[in-house]
This record gives structure tokens, C-alpha cells and sequence, in this order.
């Protein structure tokens, strides 16, 4: 087989899913809606089960289900057979997955099911199967012709599952009003879980690392406490503890360029008296936003605030560490 015939042979296979999937717009009917109010209305697990190919469709549309909100996990046929249908309860739902619906291992457990009392949803393209005449509810997911030039590996047939799935997963998620945050809550590890998730107040330099000093200290007292914390700046504080100012290295640095005597001068003389603050409550990607669009040049510390006084302070290498980006 030459090259062109080997890209038309994989165009010919996206096309053929492709319009396959496309054809599943029909079967978004009355019976689809059901099962999503079905799910809605569940105070149990929905349980996916699939034998082979509809196997690894069903652990993904268990996955998904459960990272949107909805309890679910994934159950083998052949394993729930011997002990695991202990897992199964009179409130659960469970979505029995076969192209053909008549898998052995899939159509053997179905009536422990139903006396075990739980609601039994059917996807299948076998609308006169089995499988299909055993449940509550039935999916229609087609039977287009397979990818496959033997019309025997489930290809065609699992795209469309797959797809059917993330429709009935997405509906009920949508249904459910799901958000960023409730995503975040289930993916605390990933990036968008820590961008979400994370607030000032878990990341910022509290008690022996945030560095203050008294307005009325010197500029070189001032230095060692910046030398000693590591974090390039110092909140400046009055005699009631109160936050009155920032002192950074860069207003150090420019200080020096001009006058070496000014490093016996009061902290509170040279200090940034308006600098950007922040509360340990607010996310910390508001914390890095602040940062970022600060004018003229961006800022790499930001004192937390609390009761007006500095409580904490953030520094854009911790935001960046955890991801915050």
C-alpha cells in the first residue's frame, strides 16, 4: 500500500465516524431525556458496565461522570458476576453498554440487577436486543457500518458510544448547573484545580518569614530583615502595628544610586507609602493578576492585609510554583 492510499484509507475512517457520530443528533429523543432526569434524580451511584471494547467506553464515561459531578464507577461484567454485583444497590443506576446487546457477560447479570431493584439504562445499537428488551431505559447509539475494512473491530460503534456518552454526561452536568469550581473541587492535583482552588492565604510568607519593620527603624535594619526573609521587600508598620508602607530592594537599589547616606535614614522616608495589597481570602490568581498589571512595570511582592494589618506577604515565585498560571 503506497502513501496515498494509506492517508485515504485514514480519511475514509473519519469521515465514516464522523457522519456516524453525526447521525446520533436524532437519537437525542424523549427516551435520552428520561435517563438524564433519571440521573438527576438519583441519590446513588450511576454504575457503568460494558464487556471488551464497551468495556474501556465504559470506565471513560465512568470517569467522566465522576469528575462532573455525578458518583459513578465502572463495573466488569464478568467480575460483578462473582461478588462484585455486591457493589450494586436498589437505588443505583446502572448503564449497561454492548454495540450488539447481546454481549454473554453483560446480558448474565442483568437479572441479579433487577432483583437487586436497581434502574437498568441500556445503551445499544441492538434496539430489539437482549439487552435492550431487559432495561428501564433504552440509548440508541446506532448501527452504522464499522471503520474497520472487515466490519469487525468495534471502531464506527465505539466512537459512537463515546460520543453518546459525553452527550449524556454534559447534559446532566449542565442540567445540574456544574461549574469551574465544582470541577476544581474534583481535580484539586490538576492545573485548573490549583488556579480555582488556591487562595492567597496558602501560599503567602506568614509569622517568621513575613518580613515587617517599624517606620521609625533604618533603612539598614530594614535590609537585613529583606536579607534574612529572602523575599525582596518589607512592610513598613506604626507603632500600633498598623500597615503603612512597603520597602522593596528595587527602591533600595535606586536610593543607592544616588546617595550611600541615605542607609541610616528612617524606613519610613523612603518607603512606597501607596503600595498594591491584598486580602488572604481572595484567590491567588487575583493575587498574580494584580502583579502582572500593575503599571509601569509589573510587581513581584504583595503585603496581605488583615484588619490593616500585614499578616502575610505573596511573592510571584510561590504563585508560580504551585501552578498558578
Amino acid at each position: 500500500m503506497d502513501n496515498d492510499m494509506i492517508r485515504q484509507k485514514a480519511v475514509d475512517t473519519l469521515k465514516l465516524e464522523s457522519e456516524a457520530v453525526a447521525k446520533l443528533v436524532s437519537n437525542v429523543n424523549d427516551e435520552f431525556v428520561k435517563v438524564v432526569r433519571c440521573i438527576l434524580d438519583c441519590s446513588a451511584r450511576v454504575i457503568v458496565t460494558g464487556m471488551g471494547k464497551s468495556g474501556h467506553i465504559a470506565r471513560k464515561m465512568a470517569a467522566t461522570f465522576a469528575s462532573t459531578g455525578t458518583p459513578s464507577f465502572f463495573l466488569h461484567p464478568a467480575e460483578a458476576f462473582h461478588g462484585d454485583l455486591g457493589m450494586v444497590t436498589e437505588k443505583d443506576i446502572v448503564i449497561a453498554i454492548s454495540n450488539s446487546g447481546e454481549s454473554a457477560e453483560t446480558i448474565k447479570i442483568l437479572p441479579i440487577i433487577r432483583r437487586i431493584g436497581a434502574t437498568i439504562v441500556a445503551m445499544t445499537g441492538g434496539m430489539h436486543s437482549q439487552l435492550a428488551q431487559a432495561a428501564d431505559y433504552v440509548i440508541d447509539i446506532g448501527h452504522e457500518k464499522e471503520a474497520c475494512p472487515l466490519n469487525l473491530a468495534p471502531t464506527t460503534s465505539t466512537t459512537c458510544t463515546l460520543a453518546m456518552g459525553d452527550a449524556l454526561a454534559v447534559a446532566v452536568m449542565s442540567a445540574r448547573n456544574f461549574t469551574k469550581q465544582d470541577f476544581a473541587v474534583f481535580h484539586p492535583g490538576g492545573a485548573l484545580g490549583r488556579r480555582l482552588l488556591l487562595k492567597v492565604e496558602n501560599v503567602m510568607h506568614t509569622d517568621e518569614e513575613n518580613p515587617v519593620i517599624a517606620a521609625e527603624q533604618t533603612v539598614k535594619d530594614a535590609l537585613f530583615v529583606m536579607t534574612e526573609k529572602g523575599l525582596g521587600a518589607v512592610s513598613v508598620v506604626d507603632a500600633d502595628g498598623k500597615f503603612v508602607g512597603l520597602l522593596t530592594d528595587g527602591i533600595v537599589r535606586r536610593a543607592l544610586a544616588k546617595d550611600y547616606n541615605f542607609l541610616d535614614k528612617t524606613v519610613g522616608s523612603i518607603m512606597f507609602a501607596e503600595p498594591l495589597t491584598i486580602a488572604k481570602n481572595k484567590m491567588a490568581t487575583e493575587a498574580l493578576s494584580v502583579m502582572e498589571k500593575h503599571k509601569p512595570r509589573p510587581v513581584t511582592v504583595l503585603p496581605v492585609l488583615e484588619d490593616g494589618k500585614p499578616i502575610g506577604m505573596v511573592h510571584l515565585t510561590d504563585l508560580l510554583k504551585q501552578g498558578v498560571v
